[in-house]
């Protein structure tokens, strides 16, 4: 086999390869030969029909395109190592000239990784905001935790008030409509904390049990209900019933009760340790980000369109994901927000992704940082707790989808290559 490389732009590689003649032959034989197994022909077990019987049936034209799809990966495999090519697609095939007797030649193109020339990522000197615990901090953590542990006690001498649970019966209207789903029966709200519609909650206060009333909202330019959108609407209410959270007292008794604390003391002194290790944890993710934010903007790469098509096509995928995680479809984004907006967002994303990874990469070969066995199982056993299924299990059912595997074993360089970049570069914190 003879082939010739030609660079083109945006990173393209033509290959024109030659087979000669007698093994392209070969590859053609075992091609016939091959499909001659799954073909009855009418005198002749199957596999043992002679060639030109097989071209009767099958076709030359069909055997040639089995013997191609069988020879491809070899020839390809040995055009990409010993040129040294590194590619982010498999080649695809333009053209091919296939006469029996005669040399094949084939043209195909691959896409190259693109080159990507670093600035300084070593001996870096920079300055990062320090996070700062905030001086309520531990208050704040307390209150959270005897609100947690609060007793709801039915209230009837008062009325409602903005930090009160109530249960009560609304039924909706716009423009003269009832609104479907717009309507229940003792229904459950959280005053302090509430997901209606910006202004339903705060007309709720100051009512009276069994008071009967109207309150007028207007639904949000982008609510998800088209026709709702922007819309003026009036909610009959009635209150059946107002509760109020009581607070257990914060003593040594409470402490106890929730951990392995004796006092009240050891409770905070507790959570001072958490809120010293997240404030560890915030400033070396800060510092890290700060780090490969500034190798990468110095970092220079042609990167050509059709990577950051392909990678938009991903962060499409995983957003619609995510939607339908929250109960929303790629539809209902598009009317809230606008399809070229997402895509703008979704684009710009997927131009960073690159980059980002084209420069772990390239660092990753400079300093010849590898992913380790060790490092890829970290990784499974990882997303094996979050899925909560054993490892091996993961591992099994990850076999049938490869792209998975491969974010796993990115995800583990680019953690190693952080670490790298964090060890070699010094932060200093203002």
């Amino acid at each position: 086999m003879n082939a010739t490389i030609e660079k083109q732009e945006k990173n393209i590689v033509k290959i024109d390869i030659t087979v000669p003649a007698k093994e392209a032959v070969t590859y053609y034989n075992d091609a016939a030969r091959k499909l001659a197994q799954y073909v009855n022909i009418p005198g002749f077990r199957k596999g043992k029909a002679p060639r030109n019987i097989v071209e009767q049936n099958i076709g030359e034209e069909r055997i040639k395109s089995e013997a191609l799809d069988n020879a491809l990966p070899k020839l390809f495999s040995e055009v990409i190592r010993e040129n040294d090519l590194d590619i982010v697609t498999q080649p695809y095939v333009e053209s091919y000239d296939y006469k029996i007797g005669e040399d094949l030649k084939i043209t195909a193109k691959v896409e190259l990784r693109p080159e990507v020339t670093l600035g300084t990522y070593k001996g870096l000197t920079l300055e990062v905001d320090e996070y700062k615990i905030p001086d309520d901090a531990i208050e704040k953590s307390i209150n959270d935790m005897l609100e947690q542990y609060a007793d709801t006690v039915v209230v009837t001498d008062r009325k409602t008030v903005n930090s009160d649970i109530i249960v009560f019966d609304f039924e909706g209207f716009c423009n003269g409509e009832k609104i479907e789903h717009g309507d229940a029966k003792n229904f459950t709200l959280d005053l302090a904390h509430s997901s209606f519609i910006p202004g339903f909650a705060e007309q709720l206060v100051d009512r009276q049990i069994g008071q009967e009333f109207e309150i007028e909202v207007t639904f949000p330019e982008k609510y998800h209900e088209k026709k709702l959108a922007g819309q003026p609407a009036t909610f009959k209410c009635t209150i059946n019933e107002i509760k109020t959270r009581v607070l257990p007292e914060l003593n040594d008794d409470f402490a106890k009760k929730i951990g392995n604390f004796e006092t009240v003391d050891d409770l905070k002194a507790d959570i001072q340790k958490y809120l010293d290790t997240q404030k560890e944890d915030t400033d070396r993710v800060n510092s890290e980000k700060a780090i490969f934010e500034k190798v990468t903007s110095e970092a220079k790469v042609d990167i050509q369109p059709s990577m950051i098509e392909r990678e938009t096509d991903e962060l499409v995928n995983e957003y619609k994901q995510k939607l339908a995680a929250q109960g929303f479809t790629w539809e209902q984004a598009l009317e809230a927000h606008g399809e070229d907006s997402i895509m703008k967002q979704l684009k710009e994303d997927a131009e960073m992704r690159v980059k980002n990874t084209l420069v772990i990469d390239k660092i990753s070969k400079l300093e010849n940082i590898t992913v380790t066995q060790e490092d890829f199982m970290s990784k499974l056993t990882e997303l094996s707790q979050m899925y909560q299924i054993d490892p091996q299990t993961m591992a099994k059912q990850l076999t049938q989808t490869p792209s998975v595997l491969n974010a796993l074993s990115q995800q583990a360089l680019n953690e190693k290559v952080t670490k790298f970049l964090a060890e070699n570069n010094t932060i200093k914190l203002k």
